[in-house]
């Protein structure tokens, strides 16, 4: 061996086997998908992949190559990838919108550049991993708020030094509950704080051509600054963040993941861009979500009254069923999959110690079939299992 083998890093996987959280990769195999956010099938549709490809082919751009060659700020740029900006600030009702890379790349970077050393971040305590570490980067102070907990966010806020940014989700990544946007807002208004809204599990589905909860709700002028993700209801990859053309500008200066990271390949953008031309045509793949969605909530009440409180409340894609302990959650999960159903056990440290469950994702393209037969298995799995899961 060529190298001297660090044994702290021996040590902390072990660690993780003993509390039977180590991770690993997988591949998929031929299992009914109640695992992917792929919410609306868009990843896989063929008609947009047909519609992308077309586009790509009819491109006037004169560059088509198939790499970007460099960052945005460099030999990275493009007059299509500048269309597809000011294609998503009118989607998403917002006087500027600037693509990264990922939703992930989007949240390192507001929230690493955006708030100054003397200024306050006030997080909602379930906020996702990538706006953890945007503002773990930040020099400001980092607060956190118990989960859409007003009450205990305006504590935080009369406390809170220099410019507030409270930092919230439309759609809870890990629990699938909605954040009561319009109590919060009102609450921020009172302490004059800047909210920072991540989209990312409600781009595509809800509002006009997909444009969000936010805009849906008529609310968009009374957010600072909002994510969204094209990677989950849409099918495609990337990001953008909304807001006023100065955050824009900023963000162009001094967001570090933006200025240092290879921009993506022309095609990203087409791909960007037919999605949404897709979806503005094509409703019956989010009405076919929803009524799923109601399907599996009607369906696990009707086979499973007695555990009726481990399902938590959603209206969204995300349903979660609730377990306590790893070993409990991954048991449960791989009878499942030994059952043909791709549903993945969220274990701790990813969640809480203790809130442990079963994340069930719904699509447009699962079966009445499926999810009766999903909702009948679990049924029977409880059963089974009320020692292990109670």
């Amino acid at each position: 061996m060529l190298f001297r083998e660090i044994h702290i890093l021996e040590k902390k996987l072990n660690e993780r086997k003993l509390l039977g959280n180590l991770r690993a990769m997988s591949i998929d195999e031929d299992r009914i998908d109640f695992l992917s956010n792929d919410y609306l099938g868009l990843a896989r549709s063929k008609d947009l992949k047909i519609s992308i490809d077309a586009s790509f082919l009819n491109l006037q751009e004169s560059n088509k190559i198939n790499g970007s060659t460099g960052s945005r700020l460099l030999s990275g740029n493009h007059k299509y990838a500048e269309y597809v900006e000011q294609k998503l600030a009118a989607i998403f009702k917002a006087e500027a919108a600037l693509i990264f890379n990922s939703g992930y790349n989007a949240n390192l970077s507001i929230l690493s550049c955006v708030p100054q050393k003397s200024d306050t971040i006030i997080c909602d305590e379930l906020i996702h991993a990538s706006l953890i570490d945007g503002a773990r980067l930040s020099f400001a102070k980092r607060l956190s708020f118990r989960h859409n907990d007003l009450e205990d966010l305006e504590k935080k806020l009369i406390h809170a030094e220099g410019e507030k940014f409270v930092v919230v989700e439309s759609i809870y990544s890990m629990d699938g509950d909605m954040c009561p946007l319009e109590s919060l807002i009102e609450v921020c208004e009172k302490y004059h704080a800047h909210i920072i809204l991540d989209e990312a599990h409600s781009t595509g589905l809800w509002g006009n051509n997909g444009n969000g909860i936010l805009c849906e709700k008529n609310l968009h002028d009374k957010i600072f600054a909002r994510i969204y993700t094209f990677g989950k209801g849409m099918g495609v990859h990337g990001a953008c963040i909304c807001g006023s053309q100065l955050l824009k500008d900023y963000l162009i200066n001094f967001a570090r993941p933006f200025i240092y990271t290879t921009a993506m390949p022309l095609h990203s953008y087409v791909a960007i861009a037919s999605a949404f031309d897709y979806l503005q045509s094509n409703t019956h793949e989010r009405q076919a979500l929803f009524a799923n969605i109601d399907l599996f909530k009607k369906l696990f009440a009707k086979y499973n009254s007695s555990y009726l409180s481990l399902l938590q409340p959603s209206n969204s894609a995300i349903q979660v069923i609730t377990t306590s302990g790893n070993e409990r959650a991954k048991r449960v999960a791989a009878q499942l999959r030994n059952k043909k159903f791709e549903v993945r056990a969220i274990l701790s440290p990813t969640v809480k110690a203790g809130e442990e469950r079963l994340r069930i994702c719904l699509h447009a393209y699962n079966t009445k079939k499926e999810i009766d037969d999903l909702t009948c298995t679990l049924s029977e799995l409880l059963k089974h299992n009320d020692t292990i899961l109670l």
